[in-house]
């Protein structure tokens, strides 16, 4: 067994934590944020990144045992395994290896003896040579025209990563107009089948076997869309592939040489860095998806690097553990104040989900303990006028991620300002609330006296709601790169803190199989 199998309520740290929880639980965050040095010495940076989690119910102690817990179920061991390549997704018999898509030294990482290196190397000169192809319109359609629309087809991995990313990084995009097909519901692809010319239109479909139901029925609908205009023969100037099925690849039409290979040791949760990422290169070019890879890889670098207690990562998935298995929260709120990353909070429901919602531990044992979070969330300022009234007033205890920008990338800075105000406004307000006293006070100099009595409980905010403070410089390829691989590293993290296998999801399988089953009998 590669990973150390360690319950985390049996250690030492567990049991103190508790302790200490059940000495601190009604602590106010009002009262730590008059401590000196407070939000420096609950603050981390990472050159253009800033992470201010000060605006939470812990104490120095509080950091302290979370750290002794990590240490306690060797997390460092647990890194250097995932790094080096070793089977750590024992379930499957797989190494994880989306760092190493990313990673630019040329130390070896060996998969069954043999280096990757110069595999992903390979794959990802194919990469820019063939998007630098499409893009500069050399590559020509069956009419002789250059593209002008790109289709992603796959679904899950294969299609939210690619899609955050490409929505994401909207600015920065070239001429191309990129699609995605990912539901079995036929209306998606038939919508989309609207906006497409055949003879300017180049497919990508993303399937690691070739035999996902809904990405097979989904290309299959499109070739038989271009064939109604074009010929087989054309099919290999229009369809390539991401996948690992060569002879079905083969067999769909599509010309060997337009194949983009895919391997084992990466999950489809984590496969953007890999070709499944092609239609990143090809929506904002080579140059800026390598600035995606550097920024991923910068942040790798911290998280192996860096001593837990100043491990931006490492920190993110503790406070997470201290809120789910202490305080018994058991949604979290990813909340990007940027319009861009409107598609993140749905691309790291899975990330987070398919990962750490697991029941059982990596002994194969039911677990007593929560593991894994409800993420949700949506982009400011638009989910102020929608959820957070839930969040600042109910009954829920609800750890928020603000994630923000010190600049924007029109540079309308009247709208801008507004947006970070609200930024940290909403932090401040989840954090300090607002007293009787205050509501008081407002009510009465605005005229309303007459309505203290009726209103008071209404207008008071009792605070003490956790927030981290993510704040970049800008959001660039590399900054979004960062942000994703600093999600990534927290799931591992608090996966290893609860005893379970990240990087397996056996949990997909069962609706399939029966899906299967109920098509057979009709």
């Amino acid at each position: 067994m590669a990973l150390k199998n360690i319950n985390p309520t049996t250690t030492t740290a567990w049991t103190a934590l508790s302790n200490h929880f059940n000495d601190i639980k009604n602590i106010n965050i009002k009262n730590l944020d008059k401590e000196v040095n407070r939000k420096q010495d609950f603050s981390l940076k990472l050159n253009d990144l800033s992470v201010d989690f000060s605006k939470n119910r812990i104490t120095k102690e509080t950091i302290n045992l979370l750290v002794k817990l990590a240490e306690e179920v060797d997390l460092k061991d647990a890194i250097e395994k995932q790094f080096s390549g070793e089977i750590i997704n024992a379930t499957e018999g797989r190494s994880v290896l989306h760092t190493a898509l990313r990673s630019s030294s040329e130390e070896p990482i060996l998969v069954n003896g043999k280096n990757i290196k110069p595999q992903i190397q390979a794959a990802l000169r194919k990469i820019k040579s063939f998007s630098n192809k499409v893009i500069s319109g050399k590559w020509k359609g069956y009419t002789g025209k250059s593209i002008t629309d790109i289709v992603n087809i796959g679904i899950g991995g294969s299609d939210l990563g690619p899609d955050m990313v490409v929505e994401s990084l909207k600015y920065y995009k070239n001429q191309l107009t990129t699609h995605f097909v990912s539901n079995i519901d036929g209306d998606h692809v038939s919508e989309i089948i609207k906006e497409l010319n055949p003879e300017t239109t180049l497919f990508v479909i993303v399937s690691k076997t070739f035999t996902t139901q809904e990405t097979i029925t989904n290309a299959e609908t499109l070739k038989n869309w271009f064939l109604k205009s074009a010929t087989i023969f054309d099919i290999p100037k229009h369809f390539v592939a991401v996948s690992t099925n060569l002879e079905a690849v083969v067999n769909f039409g599509i010309d060997k040489s337009n194949v983009f290979t895919m391997w084992n040791w990466v999950g489809g949760r984590f496969s953007l860095w890999s070709a499944v990422g092609l239609s990143i290169s090809l929506s904002v070019g080579y140059d800026n998806y390598k600035e995606l890879l550097e920024g991923a890889e910068e942040m790798d670098l911290h998280y192996k690097n860096t001593d837990f207690d100043q491990n931006i990562p490492v920190i993110l998935a503790l406070l997470s553990v201290w809120y789910n298995n202490f305080y018994g929260a058991e949604t979290e709120a990813v909340l990007p104040y940027s319009q861009y990353l409107k598609k993140l909070p749905d691309y790291l429901q899975q990330a987070i989900m398919e990962s750490n919602g697991k029941g059982v531990d990596r002994n194969g044992d039911t677990i007593d303990y929560q593991t894994g979070t409800i993420v949700w969330g949506s982009t400011g300022t638009n989910m102020q006028h929608a959820f957070m009234q839930l969040v600042h007033q109910g009954t829920k205890l609800i750890p928020a991620d603000f994630i923000g920008y010190k600049e924007s990338l029109y540079g309308l800075t009247d709208h801008h300002k507004k947006l970070m105000a609200n930024y940290y406004g909403q932090m401040e307000a989840l954090a300090f609330g607002k007293t009787k006293e205050e509501v008081h006070l407002e009510l009465k100099t605005s005229g309303n006296e007459a309505k203290i009595e009726t209103l008071l409980p209404f207008k008071v905010f009792e605070g003490n709601r956790p927030s981290n403070a993510i704040l970049f410089d800008k959001l660039t390829p590399k900054s979004l790169g960062k942000l994703i691989a600093l999600y990534e590293h927290k799931i591992y993290t608090q996966g290893i803190v609860w005893n379970i296998y990240s990087y397996d999801q056996f949990g997909v399988e069962l609706g399939k199989e029966l899906a299967n089953k109920l098509l057979n009998k009709q």
